[in-house]
């Protein structure tokens, strides 16, 4: 429809110029001495619209013969930075697909650009690193030193693998010129975890898990275990002193003190450095908070001097336990050791006996039968006592 338009008007204007032209008596004269030139005024407008046509024409040309060499060249660069672009999301595509040696060809292609060149080379070392390639990768990783803009990226990638080869210094190294850079989003801090677990750095371990705590970052079970292992190889260095441990002690949050594995391990802390009082104090306030058998079993070893205060304190406290909990193995296990270390004979026969009965674990069965055995051993009932050791040893040959 637009076509026709166009058609009956340009039909309809050669006709009015056709009929102008007709009742157009006029007449141009051009006069230079001694020539003079006459001219219908519509030959006249004729030629004028021709030369302006012509001029057009030719500054035209001329133009466009003068931008010829810069569009070349644009033309040359947008194939390039087209290639250039092809060859990174080959190199991507390769790279997630797991062909790495492809990855890397691509990414070599694509650094032909100045652009793409930094991206490329990251590419270009993770994939080296994936085929083992250590020196490439430095090169592929040192060719990006140049753009500052690509600085974070660069550490970042740099603090991946060195942490997948554990390289740990080098890793902790690359986590400091990261905090110095103020890089601190949540895919650095938990690298810096992992190169801190690396270099066993316990202390800095424990303030990431609770930065990353704070931010949902970690699994509650992955920040549980890390905590544990922090807490485990901080309190049995054995470098410190009993006033080192209650120092560190002192440091631990409350909800950490009360978690039983910790909890054992303090106690276990304190009670090789001699301070026995500390240790049962500190169990006895995460057994209040948690019942859990590696407490029962750490109180079990935190036993008090035979005739003392504290352990008829102890006595006690696992007699209040027992009322509340009557079938538990291990609390009848534990206060018939207490007994016995006592010589309350009876009381100490009865709950191992008992104890013996519920236990479900083979060490609970081991344990009562070793301290029924050393019960009837101190009563001089050998008979009895050759008995239990060797239900003890038998109960230790199937473990």
């Amino acid at each position: 429809m637009k076509i026709l338009l166009w058609l009956l008007t340009l039909f309809a204007s050669a006709i009015g110029l056709a009929v102008l032209a007709r009742f157009n008596p006029g007449n141009v004269v051009l006069f230079y001495p001694p020539y003079r030139l006459d001219l219908s005024l519509n030959f006249f407008i004729f030629l004028a619209l021709a030369l302006f046509l012509a001029i057009y024409v030719v500054i035209r040309a001329v133009r466009l013969t003068q931008k010829l060499p810069g569009r070349v060249i644009a033309y040359r660069r947008a194939k390039r930075e087209n290639e250039s672009n092809k060859a990174l999301r080959d190199a991507l595509k390769a790279y997630f697909e797991g062909r790495f040696g492809q990855a890397e060809k691509s990414a070599t292609r694509a650094s032909e650009l100045l652009e793409n060149a930094g991206i490329s080379a990251l590419i270009g070392a993770r994939a080296a690193h994936r085929m083992r390639q250590g020196d490439r990768r430095d090169i592929w990783l040192a060719s990006t030193e140049v753009d500052p803009t690509l600085k974070a990226a660069r550490l970042m990638t740099a603090l991946e693998l060195q942490v997948d080869e554990h390289q740990f210094k080098q890793a902790l190294e690359t986590v400091e010129e990261l905090n110095a850079n103020g890089t601190r989003h949540i895919q650095a801090l938990q690298w810096a975890l992992k190169a801190n677990q690396q270099a066993k750095n316990w202390t800095e371990v424990l303030r990431l898990v609770q930065t990353l705590d704070k931010r949902n970052a970690l699994h509650p079970a992955l920040s549980n275990r890390l905590r544990e292992m922090s807490y485990d190889a901080l309190l049995s260095d054995r470098s410190h002193d009993a006033e080192s441990i209650r120092l560190l002690w002192a440091g631990v949050p409350n909800a950490d003190k009360l978690k039983p594995f910790i909890a054992a391990c303090a106690a276990h802390a304190f009670s090789s450095r001699g301070l026995h009082d500390e240790a049962r104090t500190l169990l006895e306030r995460a057994l209040a908070a948690d019942w859990d058998i590696r407490l029962l079993r750490a109180y079990r070893e935190s036993t008090a001097e035979a005739g003392s205060a504290a352990l008829l304190a102890q006595i006690e406290h696992c007699e209040s336990w027992l009322a509340k909990n009557p079938t538990d193995a291990e609390l009848a296990l534990t206060l018939g050791m207490f007994c016995l270390r006592q010589k309350l004979w009876g009381k100490a026969q009865r709950h191992l006996e008992q104890a013996l009965s519920d236990a479900i674990e083979p060490r609970t069965v081991r344990e009562s039968h070793l301290a029924l055995a050393q019960l009837h051993e101190a009563l001089d009932q050998f008979e009895q006592a050759a008995a239990h050791y060797k239900q003890c040893a038998l109960a230790t040959a199937i473990r």
